[in-house]
């Protein structure tokens, strides 16, 4: 059975008759630009029909797909929805290996599939996480948020105690090193990068609540919930830092 999405983006199609490619996206942006991913995808899918090989395309599907899962409350929806991600990731990267928004966009779904999957499977896409943030990085320096994710890589992989990461390491393998340490100075350079984006202040200072460095911790969260929504998931990140800040008074 087609899903409702894909009978809207044929009829989008037949009604533009295989119209203008680069169109299409320019009208899928505007809703990409609105976080309005179903109404995006309208769009975007139907140039995805006239040219599957385009990987920015390809890029902009994956964000649409990942913003979707917001207004998913059932976590099979969700895990469904950044599984259609990943796989559009992964179709990028393989058109586009050299460049930097297609391991980007595949790091992002991994972290995302990571909470909705078992431990063997997140245990893998941890060390795919690494590897595709490690590479994104590497292709584009100057990209903050890629130097973002490897924080919050860092950030997440240090709090596994040692016993969970002794059992992991019988039952899965083992798992990465990790270091709040290095978290910390992902995340600034994320800042220095790009000092407008508040998920760098919020999670650097959750990362300092953590290391128990509670002055730091106040310094940069406080500075992130007093910064203006941009992002999509800045509503979400600020209530992270809510809840951080509660366990720090």
């Amino acid at each position: 059975m087609r899903t409702t999405l894909t009978i809207v983006a044929a009829i989008v199609v037949a009604g533009h008759a295989f119209g203008d490619f680069a169109e299409l996206v320019k009208q899928g942006d505007v809703y990409d630009a609105q976080f309005k991913p179903d109404a995006a995808l309208q769009y975007y899918l139907p140039a995805e029909k006239l040219n599957p090989n385009d990987a920015a395309l390809l890029v902009k599907i994956t964000r649409q797909y990942v913003y979707r899962m917001a207004d998913l409350p059932a976590k099979a929806d969700q895990l469904k929805s950044v599984r259609t991600a990943l796989a559009y990731a992964e179709r990028a990267v393989k058109l586009a290996p050299g460049e930097c928004d297609p391991h980007l966009s595949c790091a992002i779904c991994l972290g995302k599939l990571t909470p909705l999957v078992g431990n063997k499977e997140g245990i893998e896409a941890s060390h795919k996480i690494k590897a595709e943030a490690e590479t994104a990085a590497k292709l584009n320096p100057k990209n903050d948020f890629a130097w973002h994710l490897l924080g919050r890589w860092n950030q997440e992989l240090a709090q596994i105690g040692g016993m969970t990461r002794a059992l992991a390491m019988i039952v899965y393998g083992a798992l990465p090193s990790a270091s709040y340490d290095d978290a910390v100075k992902y995340f600034q350079k994320a800042i220095a990068l790009n000092p407008n984006r508040l998920i760098h202040y919020v999670e650097l200072g959750r990362t300092y609540a953590l290391m128990g460095r509670k002055a730091e911790a106040k310094k940069f969260i406080e500075q992130g919930l007093a910064m203006t929504n941009r992002d999509q998931d800045d509503p979400e990140t600020k209530e992270r830092g809510r809840k951080t800040l509660q366990t720090l008074e």
